[in-house]
């Protein structure tokens, strides 16, 4: 029978020392106590207070109507339950429109919410914002691909990165986000391919969702994970809790598949 690892807390060094090593991060998002102390005590490495908390928590359409005061909310009841993950916090959208803007809401996050990182989503004019940021002590986590909270400008939910020249501008703007000071990258809905690529060419830890096998981890909306998600999920997620007893048993069986590389499979990818 898996069970969880026995190290003590994860921190942004282990996360870096596991890229280097070949060990697959495991990541999980939560949104309150409960559900924090059970991926915590089932051994994932990085526990995220996503903006998808708007989605599955909130019932909206998209991320935008989160505010700074849903995410400090969330951030607060997710540390409480929080033992060994590293935890990551998900700026919301209109959060960092210029950099002092952005170093007001994220220590805000990690002050008041707990949180170690906070994640941004894009490139571009946001590298200022991760820059400023990080040359504060506050670590940051970019997000490239399909960015939720660019849903209208990018025309939908779709994948990023398909055909040569998007490729170039992925990979442009991944070297931009390293160099602005970025720790860790989350690749969302990015051919498995690049996603790869990318993953063997970058310094720092990539998070693949729906984004292939290669990246050095892998994170899921737990109610993805435990299929309770309302309508359609997404083709990258996978229901754990099927054929198990437990909620316990699903995170257990997700971190499990992850590390032995069994998830995600090429039915997962685009």
């Amino acid at each position: 029978m898996y069970t969880a690892p026995a190290e003590g807390p994860v921190t942004l060094s282990r996360l870096e020392h596991m890229k280097r090593a070949g060990e697959k991060i495991v990541a999980l998002t939560a949104y309150d106590a409960s559900f924090a102390r059970l991926v915590d005590a089932a051994g994932v490495d990085l526990v995220l207070v996503g903006d998808s908390l708007g989605n599955v928590i909130q019932g909206h359409a998209s991320t935008l109507p989160v505010s700074m005061d849903d995410m400090a909310y969330h951030c607060r009841a997710v540390a409480r339950g929080l033992a060994r993950a590293f935890f990551v916090a998900d700026m919301p959208f209109a959060s960092y429109p210029d950099p002092v803007t952005a170093f007001r809401n994220a220590a805000r996050l990690m002050g008041e919410g707990g949180a170690a990182m906070v994640k941004l989503e894009g490139a571009g004019p946001v590298r200022d914002a991760i820059r400023y940021l990080s040359d504060r002590d506050i670590p940051v986590c970019a997000h490239l691909g399909l960015t939720p909270q660019s849903v209208h400008a990018l025309g939908g939910y779709k994948v990023q990165g398909k055909g040569a020249e998007a490729a170039d501008r992925m990979r442009r703007a991944a070297g931009e986000v390293v160099a602005s000071g970025a720790r860790l990258l989350v690749l969302e809905c990015v051919p498995a391919e690049l996603a790869s690529e990318l993953t063997q060419t970058l310094p720092i830890p990539t998070i693949g969702i729906g984004a292939g096998a290669g990246c050095d981890g892998q994170v899921l909306v737990v109610y993805d994970m435990l299929g309770i998600t309302p309508g359609k999920r997404p083709r990258f997620s996978h229901d754990f809790l099927a054929g198990r007893g437990s909620a316990r048993d699903a995170v257990l069986a997700y971190a499990e598949q992850v590390r032995r590389r069994e998830f995600p499979t090429a039915a997962h990818a685009y």
